[in-house]
């Protein structure tokens, strides 16, 4: 693993932005695999204000979203689709067929975990991966256990991503117990991975992350086995810098 550490927020999600403009310039049908949450959203925003600047396009390319909830509607507006519309896809060139997120209403949830990974396969694979982390380690919706799924799968969420995650839905009582998720396989399928976490909060994670132990305890330790992953950091998380 390479470990970068930039200054503040805004310059981590600047350097991530260009790391993914770097890509889809050198190969313009670049396959993404792309997550929700707070800490993309900085790296969502540059990607925009760079394809406005014309340093950019979408238009060759394809997306997978990490995970979805279920049971949710696609234009519940905290669906993570209307997460990406609302963040990227509704800002730039990224053709509608292209933006891949699991069917948070498919009548048979394992059916689709099974579409969603052929249409991965069908793709030629994911290029390039941005993760977050997880306060307890969870890359997508892997979280921690005995054991962990290689493909996209359904799982159910813990307490404590169901804590951290239910604000906008009003109480915990009122979200999704469950959700659709790329597995771990996939995810290490990708032939390179960036990985971004911001502030105090994510710092354990981090830590066990970066630790020289695999265990699914610690979903995201497993990237540690993969040839290509940066992880990229804010000095707020407070480990220093360092290559691995």
């Amino acid at each position: 693993m390479k470990l970068i550490v930039k200054k503040d927020y805004d310059e981590l999600s600047r350097y991530v932005a260009n790391e993914i403009a770097e890509c889809i310039r050198s190969n313009p049908r670049t396959v993404l695999c792309l997550p929700t949450g707070n800490t993309p959203v900085g790296v969502y925003r540059e990607l925009t204000r760079m394809y406005k600047e014309g340093d950019v396009s979408f238009a060759q390319c394809v997306v997978f979203n990490l995970d979805e909830y279920y049971p949710i509607d696609p234009d519940d507006p905290n669906s993570y689709r209307s997460f990406m519309k609302h963040n990227l896809f509704d800002h730039v060139d990224l053709p509608p067929e292209s933006a891949n997120i699991p069917n948070g209403q498919a009548a048979d949830p394992e059916a689709e975990c099974e579409r969603y990974e052929a249409e991965i396969r069908e793709s030629g694979g994911i290029d390039l991966a941005l993760l977050g982390i997880g306060r307890n380690g969870h890359i997508g919706f892997n979280e921690p256990g005995r054991e962990l799924c290689l493909r996209t799968h359904v799982v159910t969420l813990t307490q404590s991503t169901l804590e951290a995650n239910h604000g906008p839905f009003g109480s915990i009582e009122a979200m999704p117990k469950r959700a659709l998720t790329m597995g771990i396989g996939s995810i290490m399928s990708a032939k390179r991975i960036i990985v971004i976490a911001s502030g105090p909060s994510k710092r354990q994670a981090v830590e066990a992350m970066l630790s020289g132990k695999v265990t699914t305890d610690v979903p995201a330790s497993l990237l540690q086995l993969h040839r290509d992953v940066t992880v990229v950091l804010d000095e707020l998380v407070g480990v220093s810098q360092c290559d691995g």
